[in-house]
C-alpha cells in the first residue's frame, strides 16, 4: 500500500477542493461588498463593480498563495497550524488592502464628488488626495442674494490627503476586515485537512484489519495441511512396508496433484464451489488406495452452484474427520458423501458418513477440525455463517451455511 496514503500525517486536501472554497470565499465577499455598497448609494455602477471584482481576484490570488505555505503545516500539531495561520495571514491581509486602495484610488473622488451632489454640496477629491468643499461668499445676512444660483463661491480644505501613519492607519482600518476573512477560510482550510486526515486514518485502520484477517485466515489454512501430510505420508509409509508398490506409486502419483491443485491458489482468497468439490475428490481418493474395500464416495454439486465462491480448502477437515472416525475404525464399508444445495439464497454444504457416529468417538483430536473451520468462517464471515455437527440416524453430518457470493 502506498506509504503517503497509509500514514494520516501526510494526508492532504485536494487541490480542486482548495480552490473551490476560496472561490465559494471570495464570491461572497463580492456578493456581500455589492450588496453593502447598493445600500450605502454606490449602486451597481459597472467601473465600481469591475473594479471590486479585481480586488476579489487578487484576494483570491493572495489566499491561493497563503495556501501554499499553510500547507507546509499539514503534518505539524494543531497549535503550530493555529499560530501559522495568525502569523501569515497578517501580510497577506495587508497585501490585499493595499491592492484594495490602489485599485479604488481613481474612482473616491468620483464617489465624493457623487456624494457631495446628493446632499447638494459642492464636493471635490483632487489628484493629491485632498478634499474641498465649495461653500458661498455672500454674507451671511443678505438672504435674497444668497438664493441666486449664480452666487460666487469658494474651496474649503475640509480634509488633507493621508500621509504617513494616517495612510497606514486606513490600510489597517481595511486589513482588520481582510484579517478575519482570511483566518475564516484558514479555519475552513484546517477542517478539510482534519477530515482528510481522519478518512486516510480510518482507510488505514481497515487496512491493518483485512491484513489481520488474512494472517489469521492464513495461519487456519496452513493448520490444515500438516495434519493431511502426515496421514499421508503415514499411509504410503504403511504401502511401501507391505509391499504394494503399485499402489504406493499411485498414491504418489495423486498426491502430487493434490498438493498441485491446493497450493495454487492463495491462502486466503475464496474458491469456486466446484474446484473445492475436486480438491476434496483428490484426497479421497488418495485415502481410497489406503482403504480400497471399504471408503464409498458420493458428490452431490448442482451446477447451478459450481461458481459459488468458497473459503479454499475449507471443507478438508470435515472430509479428514470422516475418513480418521468413520473409515479406519471399521472392516466395514463406509460411504462419505459431500453435498451442496441453496436454501433462501445461503449456501448449503454437507459433509457426512453412515459410520458409528459420535458416540464412539473418543479422541480429543475430532474436534479441531471443526474448531479450525468454525474459526475460519467466523474470520472470513463474521456472524453471516454458521456451522452445525452432530449425529444421524445412520452417522455422523457436519453442516455449513454461507452467504450465496
Amino acid at each position: 500500500m502506498n506509504h503517503e496514503l497509509s500514514s494520516p500525517s501526510l494526508a492532504r486536501v485536494s487541490l480542486r477542493t482548495v480552490i473551490i472554497s476560496m472561490a465559494v470565499l471570495w464570491t461572497l465577499y463580492f456578493v456581500l461588498q455589492t450588496i453593502r455598497g447598493s445600500i450605502v448609494g454606490l449602486e451597481f455602477e459597472t467601473d465600481i463593480l469591475f473594479r471590486r471584482a479585481l480586488v476579489t481576484l487578487a484576494g483570491l490570488a493572495i489566499t491561493f498563495c497563503l495556501w501554499t505555505l499553510l500547507r507546509l503545516f499539514d503534518a505539524r500539531a494543531l497549535w503550530m497550524k493555529i499560530a501559522a495561520a495568525f502569523i501569515l495571514a497578517l501580510p497577506a491581509s495587508v497585501l490585499i488592502a493595499q491592492v484594495n486602495q490602489m485599485v479604488f484610488a481613481p474612482v473616491q473622488g468620483q464617489m465624493a464628488e457623487k456624494m457631495g451632489k446628493e446632499r447638494g454640496v459642492g464636493i471635490r477629491r483632487d489628484e493629491a488626495g485632498n478634499i474641498f468643499i465649495e461653500v458661498p461668499t455672500a454674507s451671511v445676512g443678505d438672504e435674497a442674494e444668497s438664493l441666486v444660483e449664480d452666487t460666487p463661491s469658494q474651496e474649503v480644505l475640509i480634509a488633507k490627503a493621508p500621509v504617513g501613519w494616517e495612510r497606514w492607519r486606513m490600510i489597517v482600518d481595511i486589513a482588520l476586515g481582510r484579517y478575519f476573512l482570511l483566518l475564516a477560510w484558514a479555519s475552513i482550510y484546517f477542517a478539510m485537512l482534519a477530515v482528510a486526515q481522519t478518512k486516510v486514518a480510518e482507510r488505514r485502520e481497515g487496512e491493518f484489519r483485512r491484513q489481520a484477517k488474512e494472517a489469521e485466515l492464513r495461519s487456519l489454512r496452513y493448520q490444515v495441511n500438516p495434519h493431511f501430510l502426515f496421514n499421508s505420508l503415514n499411509s504410503l509409509s504403511a504401502l511401501v512396508m507391505t509391499g504394494k508398490t503399485d499402489r504406493a506409486e499411485n498414491m504418489i502419483q495423486t498426491l502430487s496433484s493434490f498438493y498441485r491443485h491446493s497450493l495454487a491458489d492463495d491462502t486466503t482468497s475464496d474458491v469456486d464451489l466446484a474446484d473445492e468439490f475436486a480438491l476434496q475428490q483428490h484426497y479421497l481418493e488418495i485415502e481410497q488406495i489406503r482403504f480400497p474395500e471399504r471408503l464409498m464416495t458420493e458428490i452431490d454439486l448442482p451446477d447451478a452452484l459450481a461458481n459459488a465462491r468458497v473459503p479454499g480448502m475449507i471443507l478438508q477437515p470435515l472430509v479428514e474427520n470422516s475418513v480418521k472416525y468413520a473409515v479406519a475404525p471399521l472392516t466395514r464399508p463406509v460411504t462419505i458423501r459431500i453435498a451442496a444445495r441453496e436454501e433462501y439464497e445461503r449456501l448449503v454444504i454437507t459433509v457426512s458418513d453412515d459410520g458409528p457416529g459420535a458416540k464412539d468417538i473418543a479422541e480429543p483430536g475430532f474436534g479441531i477440525g471443526l474448531a479450525n473451520v468454525r474459526d475460519r468462517l467466523k474470520a472470513r464471515f463474521g456472524n453471516e455463517a454458521a456451522i452445525s455437527a452432530g449425529p444421524t440416524d445412520d452417522g455422523f453430518c457436519t453442516e455449513i451455511r454461507l452467504p450465496m457470493r
